[in-house]
Protein backbone atom coordinates (compact mmCIF):
# COMPACT_ATOMS: atom_id res chain seq x y z
CA UNK A 1 0.00 0.00 0.00
CA UNK A 2 0.82 3.56 -0.56
CA UNK A 3 1.14 6.32 2.92
CA UNK A 4 -1.50 6.49 4.60
CA UNK A 5 -4.84 8.61 3.32
CA UNK A 6 -6.83 11.81 4.86
CA UNK A 7 -10.06 12.21 4.92
CA UNK A 8 -13.38 10.33 3.55
CA UNK A 9 -14.88 11.37 0.41
CA UNK A 10 -14.40 14.49 -0.61
CA UNK A 11 -12.58 15.06 2.75
CA UNK A 12 -8.83 16.24 3.50
CA UNK A 13 -7.53 15.90 0.43
CA UNK A 14 -3.58 17.13 1.34
CA UNK A 15 -1.26 16.51 3.78
CA UNK A 16 2.22 18.23 4.39
CA UNK A 17 4.91 19.12 7.45
CA UNK A 18 3.95 22.93 7.79
CA UNK A 19 7.09 24.75 6.30
CA UNK A 20 9.74 26.09 8.34
CA UNK A 21 8.34 24.50 11.67
CA UNK A 22 8.96 20.94 12.73
CA UNK A 23 6.13 21.14 15.64
CA UNK A 24 3.09 21.66 13.26
CA UNK A 25 1.27 19.45 10.97
CA UNK A 26 -0.18 20.90 7.69
CA UNK A 27 -3.26 20.15 5.63
CA UNK A 28 -5.46 21.21 2.57
CA UNK A 29 -9.64 20.70 2.88
CA UNK A 30 -11.34 20.52 0.44
CA UNK A 31 -14.95 21.09 -0.09
CA UNK A 32 -16.04 19.71 3.16
CA UNK A 33 -13.77 17.90 6.20
CA UNK A 34 -13.76 14.58 5.97
CA UNK A 35 -16.03 14.02 9.33
CA UNK A 36 -17.51 16.86 9.11
CA UNK A 37 -21.04 14.72 8.95
CA UNK A 38 -22.87 17.26 6.64
CA UNK A 39 -21.71 20.72 8.26
CA UNK A 40 -19.30 21.59 5.50
CA UNK A 41 -15.86 23.04 6.86
CA UNK A 42 -17.12 24.17 10.56
CA UNK A 43 -15.34 20.52 11.30
CA UNK A 44 -12.07 21.86 10.01
CA UNK A 45 -12.45 25.09 11.63
CA UNK A 46 -12.89 23.41 14.84
CA UNK A 47 -9.90 21.64 14.57
CA UNK A 48 -7.81 24.61 14.23
CA UNK A 49 -9.53 26.40 16.72
CA UNK A 50 -8.91 23.44 19.13
CA UNK A 51 -5.24 24.09 18.35
CA UNK A 52 -5.34 27.41 19.73
CA UNK A 53 -2.66 29.08 19.66
CA UNK A 54 -0.38 26.56 18.50
CA UNK A 55 -1.20 28.15 14.84
CA UNK A 56 1.45 30.16 12.99
CA UNK A 57 0.90 32.39 9.80
CA UNK A 58 -0.67 30.22 6.54
CA UNK A 59 2.14 29.62 4.06
CA UNK A 60 1.31 29.86 0.40
CA UNK A 61 -0.91 26.40 -0.52
CA UNK A 62 -3.42 25.82 -3.15
CA UNK A 63 -6.69 26.37 -0.82
CA UNK A 64 -7.18 26.41 2.65
CA UNK A 65 -5.07 25.02 5.43
CA UNK A 66 -5.82 23.43 8.71
CA UNK A 67 -2.38 23.67 11.25
CA UNK A 68 -2.45 21.36 14.49
CA UNK A 69 0.32 21.67 16.71
CA UNK A 70 2.11 17.54 17.39
CA UNK A 71 1.39 17.65 20.70
CA UNK A 72 -2.25 18.21 20.12
CA UNK A 73 -2.91 14.84 20.77
CA UNK A 74 -0.97 14.47 24.30
CA UNK A 75 -3.08 18.26 25.04
CA UNK A 76 -6.49 16.71 24.29
CA UNK A 77 -6.07 12.99 24.23
CA UNK A 78 -9.54 12.94 26.75
CA UNK A 79 -11.26 15.47 25.17
CA UNK A 80 -11.13 13.44 21.54
CA UNK A 81 -12.21 10.43 23.38
CA UNK A 82 -14.87 11.98 25.37
CA UNK A 83 -16.03 13.48 22.20
CA UNK A 84 -16.56 10.14 20.35
CA UNK A 85 -18.45 8.63 22.67
CA UNK A 86 -21.02 11.98 23.31
CA UNK A 87 -22.05 10.79 19.85
CA UNK A 88 -23.17 14.88 19.40
CA UNK A 89 -22.50 15.74 15.20
CA UNK A 90 -20.27 19.00 16.64
CA UNK A 91 -18.12 17.07 18.96
CA UNK A 92 -18.11 14.06 16.40
CA UNK A 93 -16.63 16.27 13.89
CA UNK A 94 -13.96 17.69 15.80
CA UNK A 95 -13.02 14.65 17.01
CA UNK A 96 -12.66 12.71 13.56
CA UNK A 97 -11.41 16.09 11.85
CA UNK A 98 -8.89 16.29 14.55
CA UNK A 99 -8.04 12.51 14.29
CA UNK A 100 -7.74 12.18 10.70
CA UNK A 101 -5.67 15.50 10.80
CA UNK A 102 -3.14 13.63 13.44
CA UNK A 103 -3.09 10.28 11.94
CA UNK A 104 -2.16 11.23 8.68
CA UNK A 105 1.48 10.35 7.76
CA UNK A 106 3.43 10.75 4.83
CA UNK A 107 5.57 8.20 3.29
CA UNK A 108 8.78 9.63 4.00
CA UNK A 109 7.74 11.06 7.68
CA UNK A 110 9.55 9.81 10.40
CA UNK A 111 7.03 10.34 13.28
CA UNK A 112 6.30 7.70 15.59
CA UNK A 113 2.81 8.53 16.50
CA UNK A 114 0.95 5.43 18.58
CA UNK A 115 -2.21 7.05 18.82
CA UNK A 116 -4.33 4.03 18.92
CA UNK A 117 -2.48 3.73 22.40
CA UNK A 118 -4.36 6.98 24.30
CA UNK A 119 -6.67 4.76 26.52
CA UNK A 120 -9.91 4.54 25.27
CA UNK A 121 -9.18 5.51 21.88
CA UNK A 122 -9.47 2.68 19.64
CA UNK A 123 -13.32 1.70 21.48
CA UNK A 124 -14.39 4.79 20.87
CA UNK A 125 -13.54 4.76 16.78
CA UNK A 126 -15.18 1.19 16.89
CA UNK A 127 -18.04 2.71 18.69
CA UNK A 128 -19.06 5.34 16.11
CA UNK A 129 -18.51 2.10 13.46
CA UNK A 130 -21.11 0.34 15.71
CA UNK A 131 -23.63 3.19 15.90
CA UNK A 132 -23.97 3.01 12.23
CA UNK A 133 -24.50 -0.78 11.76
CA UNK A 134 -26.67 -0.64 14.59
CA UNK A 135 -28.71 1.81 12.60
CA UNK A 136 -28.08 0.77 9.45
CA UNK A 137 -30.87 -1.51 7.59
CA UNK A 138 -29.86 -5.04 6.42
CA UNK A 139 -31.57 -7.30 3.83
CA UNK A 140 -33.34 -9.35 6.36
CA UNK A 141 -34.13 -6.47 9.18
CA UNK A 142 -36.19 -4.63 6.51
CA UNK A 143 -40.24 -4.20 6.51
CA UNK A 144 -42.92 -3.24 3.98
CA UNK A 145 -45.30 -0.04 5.52
CA UNK A 146 -48.04 -1.29 7.34
CA UNK A 147 -51.16 -0.81 5.56
CA UNK A 148 -53.53 2.20 6.37
CA UNK A 149 -56.96 1.18 6.85
CA UNK A 150 -57.97 4.93 8.80
CA UNK A 151 -60.23 6.62 6.25
CA UNK A 152 -59.99 3.86 3.89
CA UNK A 153 -61.34 5.45 0.19
CA UNK A 154 -61.96 8.53 2.02
CA UNK A 155 -59.17 11.29 0.15
CA UNK A 156 -60.29 14.25 2.68
CA UNK A 157 -59.22 12.75 5.75
CA UNK A 158 -55.62 12.32 4.36
CA UNK A 159 -55.16 8.60 5.61
CA UNK A 160 -56.99 7.19 1.80
CA UNK A 161 -56.00 5.65 -1.08
CA UNK A 162 -54.04 8.90 -2.69
CA UNK A 163 -51.73 9.56 0.60
CA UNK A 164 -48.36 8.58 -0.84
CA UNK A 165 -45.30 9.57 1.08
CA UNK A 166 -42.29 10.31 -1.93
CA UNK A 167 -39.87 12.17 0.04
CA UNK A 168 -36.72 11.09 0.98
CA UNK A 169 -36.80 13.15 4.51
CA UNK A 170 -39.37 10.88 5.68
CA UNK A 171 -37.90 8.24 8.19
CA UNK A 172 -39.18 5.55 6.90
CA UNK A 173 -38.94 5.72 3.18
CA UNK A 174 -36.65 3.03 2.78
CA UNK A 175 -39.30 0.76 4.53
CA UNK A 176 -41.93 1.85 2.72
CA UNK A 177 -40.44 1.25 -0.49
CA UNK A 178 -39.81 -1.90 0.12
CA UNK A 179 -41.66 -5.01 -1.87
CA UNK A 180 -44.32 -6.47 0.48
CA UNK A 181 -42.59 -9.92 2.33
CA UNK A 182 -44.71 -12.61 2.74
CA UNK A 183 -46.23 -12.72 6.68
CA UNK A 184 -45.68 -16.49 6.64
CA UNK A 185 -42.05 -16.88 6.31
CA UNK A 186 -41.21 -14.49 9.28
CA UNK A 187 -40.84 -16.25 12.52
CA UNK A 188 -42.78 -14.91 15.83
CA UNK A 189 -38.83 -14.54 17.35
CA UNK A 190 -37.92 -12.30 14.40
CA UNK A 191 -41.20 -10.32 14.75
CA UNK A 192 -40.90 -10.04 18.26
CA UNK A 193 -36.89 -8.81 17.55
CA UNK A 194 -37.98 -6.09 15.65
CA UNK A 195 -41.25 -5.19 16.25
CA UNK A 196 -39.73 -1.36 16.80
CA UNK A 197 -39.95 -1.19 13.34
CA UNK A 198 -43.82 -1.25 12.41
CA UNK A 199 -44.65 2.15 13.82
CA UNK A 200 -42.72 5.52 13.32
CA UNK A 201 -40.77 5.94 15.93
CA UNK A 202 -40.39 9.36 17.64
CA UNK A 203 -36.05 8.56 17.71
CA UNK A 204 -35.99 7.32 14.29
CA UNK A 205 -33.01 9.31 12.45
CA UNK A 206 -34.36 10.85 9.09
CA UNK A 207 -32.31 10.51 5.84
CA UNK A 208 -30.15 13.26 6.57
CA UNK A 209 -29.46 12.20 10.03
CA UNK A 210 -28.53 8.30 8.71
CA UNK A 211 -26.31 10.05 6.02
CA UNK A 212 -24.46 12.09 8.40
CA UNK A 213 -23.91 8.80 10.90
CA UNK A 214 -23.02 6.81 7.88
CA UNK A 215 -20.31 9.67 7.12
CA UNK A 216 -18.70 9.71 10.58
CA UNK A 217 -18.73 5.89 10.05
CA UNK A 218 -16.65 6.16 7.47
CA UNK A 219 -14.24 8.74 8.92
CA UNK A 220 -13.28 6.78 12.03
CA UNK A 221 -12.53 3.97 9.60
CA UNK A 222 -10.55 6.07 7.60
CA UNK A 223 -8.69 6.81 10.58
CA UNK A 224 -8.46 2.80 11.75
CA UNK A 225 -6.47 2.67 8.13
CA UNK A 226 -4.00 5.14 9.07
CA UNK A 227 -3.44 4.29 12.25
CA UNK A 228 -2.67 0.55 10.55
CA UNK A 229 0.18 2.36 8.55
CA UNK A 230 2.49 3.05 12.11
CA UNK A 231 4.42 0.25 12.90
CA UNK A 232 3.87 1.11 17.01
CA UNK A 233 0.00 0.42 16.34
CA UNK A 234 -0.07 -2.69 14.54
CA UNK A 235 0.60 -5.56 17.33
CA UNK A 236 -2.21 -3.65 19.61
CA UNK A 237 -4.57 -3.68 16.69
CA UNK A 238 -4.31 -7.04 15.64
CA UNK A 239 -4.75 -8.69 18.82
CA UNK A 240 -7.69 -6.24 19.28
CA UNK A 241 -10.74 -8.97 18.78
CA UNK A 242 -13.35 -6.66 18.44
CA UNK A 243 -11.25 -4.22 15.79
CA UNK A 244 -11.00 -7.83 13.38
CA UNK A 245 -14.54 -8.47 14.21
CA UNK A 246 -15.75 -5.19 13.13
CA UNK A 247 -13.65 -4.80 10.20
CA UNK A 248 -14.87 -8.34 8.71
CA UNK A 249 -18.53 -7.60 9.62
CA UNK A 250 -18.18 -5.28 6.86
CA UNK A 251 -16.45 -7.46 4.88
CA UNK A 252 -19.50 -9.36 4.97
CA UNK A 253 -21.50 -6.85 4.57
CA UNK A 254 -20.35 -5.75 1.13
CA UNK A 255 -23.44 -5.62 -0.40
CA UNK A 256 -25.26 -3.49 1.44
CA UNK A 257 -22.85 -1.11 2.92
CA UNK A 258 -20.93 2.37 2.41
CA UNK A 259 -17.91 1.35 -0.74
CA UNK A 260 -15.54 3.56 1.15
CA UNK A 261 -16.29 1.92 4.39
CA UNK A 262 -15.64 -1.26 3.58
CA UNK A 263 -12.52 -0.20 1.56
CA UNK A 264 -10.66 0.96 4.68
CA UNK A 265 -11.92 -2.21 6.26
CA UNK A 266 -10.37 -4.40 3.57
CA UNK A 267 -7.06 -2.08 3.46
CA UNK A 268 -7.06 -1.82 7.28
CA UNK A 269 -7.26 -5.77 7.92
CA UNK A 270 -4.20 -6.16 4.83
CA UNK A 271 -1.62 -3.52 7.05
CA UNK A 272 -2.32 -5.65 10.18
CA UNK A 273 -2.07 -9.22 8.26
CA UNK A 274 1.72 -9.63 9.60
CA UNK A 275 0.81 -9.77 13.29
CA UNK A 276 -3.06 -11.68 12.66
CA UNK A 277 -3.73 -14.62 13.77
CA UNK A 278 -6.81 -16.37 13.12
CA UNK A 279 -7.04 -18.48 16.04
CA UNK A 280 -8.39 -15.06 17.68
CA UNK A 281 -11.61 -16.14 16.92
CA UNK A 282 -11.89 -19.60 18.49
CA UNK A 283 -13.81 -19.10 21.59
CA UNK A 284 -17.24 -18.46 20.62
CA UNK A 285 -18.25 -16.83 23.75
CA UNK A 286 -15.89 -13.34 23.24
CA UNK A 287 -17.89 -12.72 19.46
CA UNK A 288 -19.97 -14.34 16.42
CA UNK A 289 -17.58 -13.89 14.01
CA UNK A 290 -15.65 -17.39 13.20
CA UNK A 291 -12.06 -18.31 11.75
CA UNK A 292 -14.02 -20.11 8.99
CA UNK A 293 -16.48 -17.11 8.74
CA UNK A 294 -13.63 -14.55 8.77
CA UNK A 295 -11.23 -16.53 5.80
CA UNK A 296 -14.89 -16.98 4.13
CA UNK A 297 -15.23 -13.08 4.07
CA UNK A 298 -11.79 -12.38 2.74
CA UNK A 299 -12.46 -14.76 0.01
CA UNK A 300 -15.76 -13.06 -0.53
CA UNK A 301 -13.54 -9.83 -1.08
CA UNK A 302 -11.60 -12.17 -3.43
CA UNK A 303 -14.03 -12.80 -5.88
CA UNK A 304 -15.19 -9.19 -6.18
CA UNK A 305 -15.42 -7.59 -9.62
CA UNK A 306 -14.39 -4.60 -7.52
CA UNK A 307 -10.08 -3.95 -8.22
CA UNK A 308 -9.33 -2.56 -4.88
CA UNK A 309 -11.11 -5.22 -2.78
CA UNK A 310 -9.60 -7.86 -4.92
CA UNK A 311 -5.91 -6.81 -4.83
CA UNK A 312 -6.64 -6.34 -0.99
CA UNK A 313 -7.66 -9.26 -0.45
CA UNK A 314 -5.36 -11.50 -2.56
CA UNK A 315 -2.52 -10.16 -0.54
CA UNK A 316 -3.60 -10.31 2.72
CA UNK A 317 -4.15 -13.95 1.87
CA UNK A 318 -0.75 -14.42 0.62
CA UNK A 319 0.47 -12.22 3.99
CA UNK A 320 -1.79 -14.53 6.14
CA UNK A 321 -0.28 -17.85 4.74
CA UNK A 322 3.01 -16.78 5.64
CA UNK A 323 2.29 -17.38 9.33
CA UNK A 324 1.96 -21.17 10.30
CA UNK A 325 -0.67 -20.79 12.75
CA UNK A 326 -2.88 -19.74 9.77
CA UNK A 327 -2.75 -22.35 7.57
CA UNK A 328 -5.06 -25.14 9.03
CA UNK A 329 -7.70 -22.30 8.76
CA UNK A 330 -6.65 -20.98 4.95
CA UNK A 331 -5.92 -24.49 3.43
CA UNK A 332 -9.73 -25.84 3.40
CA UNK A 333 -10.67 -22.96 1.45
CA UNK A 334 -7.23 -23.74 -1.45
CA UNK A 335 -9.27 -24.65 -4.34
CA UNK A 336 -11.03 -21.64 -4.30
CA UNK A 337 -8.67 -19.50 -3.71
CA UNK A 338 -6.18 -20.90 -6.55
CA UNK A 339 -8.84 -20.88 -8.58
CA UNK A 340 -9.57 -16.95 -8.43
CA UNK A 341 -6.22 -16.44 -8.28
CA UNK A 342 -5.37 -17.45 -11.25
CA UNK A 343 -8.19 -15.89 -13.08
CA UNK A 344 -7.12 -12.66 -11.90
CA UNK A 345 -3.63 -13.08 -13.43
CA UNK A 346 -5.83 -13.18 -16.82
CA UNK A 347 -6.83 -9.50 -15.55
CA UNK A 348 -4.83 -6.77 -18.20
CA UNK A 349 -4.19 -4.23 -14.86
CA UNK A 350 -0.88 -5.41 -13.71
CA UNK A 351 -1.34 -4.18 -9.84
CA UNK A 352 -3.81 -7.02 -9.58
CA UNK A 353 -1.67 -9.26 -11.63
CA UNK A 354 0.89 -8.47 -8.86
CA UNK A 355 -1.41 -8.97 -6.03
CA UNK A 356 -1.95 -12.60 -7.34
CA UNK A 357 1.44 -13.28 -8.09
CA UNK A 358 2.74 -12.64 -4.25
CA UNK A 359 -0.15 -14.91 -2.90
CA UNK A 360 0.75 -17.58 -5.29
CA UNK A 361 4.45 -17.47 -4.82
CA UNK A 362 3.62 -18.08 -0.91
CA UNK A 363 1.01 -20.49 -1.07
CA UNK A 364 3.59 -22.75 -3.48
CA UNK A 365 5.94 -22.45 -0.72
CA UNK A 366 3.90 -23.63 1.69
CA UNK A 367 3.73 -27.41 1.48
CA UNK A 368 3.37 -30.14 -0.81
CA UNK A 369 0.16 -30.39 -1.21
CA UNK A 370 -0.29 -27.07 -1.90
CA UNK A 371 2.16 -27.50 -5.40
CA UNK A 372 0.22 -30.27 -6.12
CA UNK A 373 -2.69 -28.64 -6.55
CA UNK A 374 -2.30 -25.53 -7.71
CA UNK A 375 -0.14 -27.04 -10.69
CA UNK A 376 -3.57 -28.98 -11.45
CA UNK A 377 -5.58 -25.58 -11.65
CA UNK A 378 -6.12 -25.14 -15.00
CA UNK A 379 -4.21 -22.38 -16.97
CA UNK A 380 -2.43 -22.01 -13.61
CA UNK A 381 1.13 -22.33 -15.58
CA UNK A 382 0.63 -20.78 -18.72
CA UNK A 383 -0.56 -17.89 -17.18
CA UNK A 384 2.55 -17.75 -15.03
CA UNK A 385 4.50 -18.12 -18.01
CA UNK A 386 2.90 -15.32 -19.66
CA UNK A 387 3.57 -13.19 -17.12
CA UNK A 388 7.30 -14.16 -17.15
CA UNK A 389 6.89 -13.55 -20.89
CA UNK A 390 5.29 -10.22 -21.12
CA UNK A 391 6.71 -7.02 -20.52
CA UNK A 392 5.95 -6.02 -16.86
CA UNK A 393 6.54 -2.49 -14.70
CA UNK A 394 7.95 -4.52 -12.19
CA UNK A 395 10.38 -6.87 -12.22
CA UNK A 396 9.75 -8.51 -8.60
CA UNK A 397 6.57 -9.55 -10.01
CA UNK A 398 8.15 -11.54 -12.95
CA UNK A 399 11.08 -12.89 -10.52
CA UNK A 400 8.14 -14.61 -8.12
CA UNK A 401 6.25 -15.66 -10.89
CA UNK A 402 9.19 -17.60 -12.41
CA UNK A 403 10.38 -18.89 -8.54
CA UNK A 404 6.50 -20.23 -8.30
CA UNK A 405 7.37 -22.10 -11.07
CA UNK A 406 10.31 -23.24 -9.74
CA UNK A 407 8.82 -24.16 -6.74
CA UNK A 408 6.01 -26.62 -9.20
CA UNK A 409 8.94 -28.19 -10.36
CA UNK A 410 10.22 -29.13 -7.51
CA UNK A 411 7.49 -32.06 -7.13
CA UNK A 412 7.89 -35.19 -9.11
CA UNK A 413 3.54 -35.34 -9.64
CA UNK A 414 4.22 -32.49 -11.38
CA UNK A 415 6.10 -33.07 -14.01
CA UNK A 416 3.72 -35.01 -16.56
CA UNK A 417 1.85 -31.41 -16.28
CA UNK A 418 5.40 -29.21 -16.54
CA UNK A 419 7.41 -31.26 -19.71
CA UNK A 420 4.24 -29.73 -21.97
CA UNK A 421 6.16 -26.76 -21.46
CA UNK A 422 9.39 -27.74 -21.84
CA UNK A 423 10.38 -25.73 -24.88
CA UNK A 424 9.55 -22.54 -23.49
CA UNK A 425 11.49 -23.04 -20.62
CA UNK A 426 14.66 -24.04 -22.22
CA UNK A 427 13.66 -21.10 -24.81
CA UNK A 428 13.44 -18.51 -21.36
CA UNK A 429 16.53 -20.21 -19.87
CA UNK A 430 18.81 -19.27 -23.11
CA UNK A 431 17.34 -15.69 -23.97
CA UNK A 432 16.18 -14.11 -21.03
CA UNK A 433 18.64 -12.93 -18.50
CA UNK A 434 16.43 -11.96 -15.58
CA UNK A 435 15.10 -15.19 -15.47
CA UNK A 436 17.49 -17.72 -16.74
CA UNK A 437 18.86 -19.03 -13.80
CA UNK A 438 15.40 -20.15 -12.57
CA UNK A 439 14.22 -21.78 -15.83
CA UNK A 440 18.01 -23.79 -16.02
CA UNK A 441 17.02 -25.17 -12.74
CA UNK A 442 13.28 -25.81 -13.47
CA UNK A 443 14.70 -28.00 -16.74
CA UNK A 444 17.39 -29.71 -14.42
CA UNK A 445 14.09 -30.78 -11.97
CA UNK A 446 11.92 -32.25 -14.71
CA UNK A 447 14.70 -34.05 -16.26
CA UNK A 448 16.74 -35.79 -13.32
CA UNK A 449 14.16 -37.58 -11.82
CA UNK A 450 13.15 -41.36 -13.67
CA UNK A 451 9.67 -41.26 -14.92
CA UNK A 452 7.72 -43.67 -14.57
CA UNK A 453 7.30 -43.67 -18.93
CA UNK A 454 10.82 -43.24 -20.30
CA UNK A 455 8.69 -41.31 -23.05
CA UNK A 456 8.05 -38.27 -20.87
CA UNK A 457 12.26 -37.92 -20.05
CA UNK A 458 13.07 -35.03 -21.09
CA UNK A 459 15.58 -33.92 -23.33
CA UNK A 460 17.83 -31.74 -20.80
CA UNK A 461 18.37 -35.32 -18.63
CA UNK A 462 21.64 -35.48 -16.64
Amino acid sequence: MAGASVGAGNGVVLGKRARGNPNYSELGTGNAAAASAGSGGAAASGASTAAGSGAIGTPVLTGPTVQVQLTFAEKNSKRIVMALQSGLKSELSWALTSLNVLSFKEKDDGRKDALVKIPGLLDALLHVIDEWRDISYSSDSKKSARKRTLGLHRPTTGFGLEYEINTHHDPLYRMRTMPERNPESVTDEKKNVDWWWDEEGLFNLDEIGRAERQQCAVAASNVLRNFSFIPENEIHMAQHRHCLETLVCCMQDHNTEDEELVTNAVETILNLATFVVLRIFTDPSKGRITEQAAVQAIVTMLESPIKPWHCSAAELLGRLVVNPENEPYLLPFATQIYKRLVDILNFPASDSQAAAIAALYNFAEVNMDCRLRLANERWAVGRLLRIVQTPHPLQEVVRKAALTLESLASEPENRSILLAYEHTFAELALTDARTSDMFARILWELSSRTGSKSSARGVWGS
